[in-house]
């Protein structure tokens, strides 16, 4: 075997053996056994909610079981294949085995970075809140593009997106909106993306095509579970209740059923802008609990709390990324180094590599200062 064919393959090896270890496969069959012996049983539907959380920890035990077992068996293929290939002088055979090796170090590099993702609420469901910075329709724009961007990544993903709230910029973009984004690892995932966001290029507003550096910022926290109790006082929110806008018409929203509330102790104000009252004011007391559900994950998590403390305005010195379009095309993350010329691809929602080095950077366990020196 070649030596780059061999150094995939220990590299593959590596990665399922981490697999293997953050899964512990020891335990895994029978772990399984026991969630079949559960789902069997004739009273779990009495309690619905738990019946739910049963099935969703039983099928990504069996998701974890059954990526690790092809990829296993897809390494095991391919060795097997080029061995077969070099006794019978058959480079044809060899080349695809190799072309099959370097796709499954990728697969398992990156089912090895999805392993990581096991924070108490990494699986949830996740709120993403943009919202422009100072600068006008510039940063209105941008932030419409940000929308867009995570929109794009979370559709590749199979996941579903909600609009909760939107307030339309004066000429063009939007002032904030803020989305649900529901699927297995979604808050795990788009935790990395707090913070605010920079982008430089030659403004399509401006008549004298000079360049510009807008900045929004983006707010991520995770659904509160049905079975995590996050207490709220009713003395310590304010509740409003305002017209919504929206498409004028038949369709325009004539009565005020829009809902912003008010948590008066930390100043965290959410709203919901659906049709109906009654369930903007659920949609908006669920975000108010994750909400406060974040800042108490943030109290534990210092390395969290760290990068929601330094968010601040979005402005200078607070960006977490960098998004330059002009006068070269670069995207760079300021916590990793990680960067790339593919702008396009970025803004149409190619994130994964962004929030995969980050996502290693925490667990590694460096600091943003040390990720920079190592530049």
């Amino acid at each position: 075997m070649r030596a780059d064919a061999q150094n995939n393959v220990d590299a593959i090896e590596k990665s399922l053996a981490l697999l293997r270890q953050r899964m512990d496969w020891e335990t895994a069959a029978y772990r399984l056994e026991e969630f079949n012996a559960r789902v069997e049983d004739p009273n779990l539907w009495d309690d619905p909610e738990a019946a739910q959380k049963l099935m969703r920890d039983r099928q990504t035990l069996v998701d974890s079981i059954d990526s690790y077992s092809a990829m296993k068996q897809d390494l095991d293929d391919n060795i097997e294949l080029i061995e077969l290939g070099d006794m019978e002088g058959d480079t044809d055979v060899v080349a695809e085995a190799e072309a099959g090796l370097v796709a499954l170090k990728e697969r398992a590099a990156a089912a090895e970075l999805e392993a990581l993702l096991n924070g108490e609420a990494d699986a949830n469901d996740t709120f993403l809140e943009i919202n422009a910075g100072a600068g006008g329709t510039e940063s209105c724009d941008w932030a419409s593009m940000l929308a867009r961007m995570y929109t794009r990544w979370a559709e590749k993903r199979g996941y579903r997106v909600e609009l909760q709230s939107m307030s339309p910029g004066d000429e063009a973009g939007i002032k904030s909106a803020a989305y649900k984004i529901s699927g297995h690892n979604a808050y795990g995932w788009l935790k990395s993306e707090s913070g605010v966001h920079r982008l430089v290029r030659i403004s399509p507003y401006d008549s004298a095509a000079k360049r510009h550096t807008s900045f929004s910022s983006v707010w991520v926290y995770p659904v509160v579970d049905d079975n995590i109790e996050i207490e709220v006082n009713p003395s310590d929110i304010r509740i409003d209740t305002y017209r919504s806008s929206g498409a004028g018409g038949q369709h325009v929203n004539t009565t005020d059923s829009a809902v912003r509330i008010t948590h008066e102790p930390t100043g965290i104000v959410v709203t919901s802008s659906e049709k109906s009252q009654h369930q903007n004011r659920d949609i908006a007391m669920k975000a108010l609990k994750s909400r406060l559900y974040q800042m108490e994950l943030d109290r534990r998590n210092a390395a969290i709390n760290e990068a929601h403390e330094n968010k601040g305005d979005a402005g200078w010195g607070n960006q977490i990324r960098s998004y330059v379009l002009q006068p070269y095309q670069m995207v760079k993350d300021l916590r990793t180094n990680h960067e790339t010329s593919d702008t396009k691809g970025v803004l149409d929602g190619d994130l994964d590599g962004f929030m995969g080095a980050t996502l290693a950077m925490d667990v590694s366990g460096k600091s943003r200062a040390e990720a920079q020196a190592e530049d």
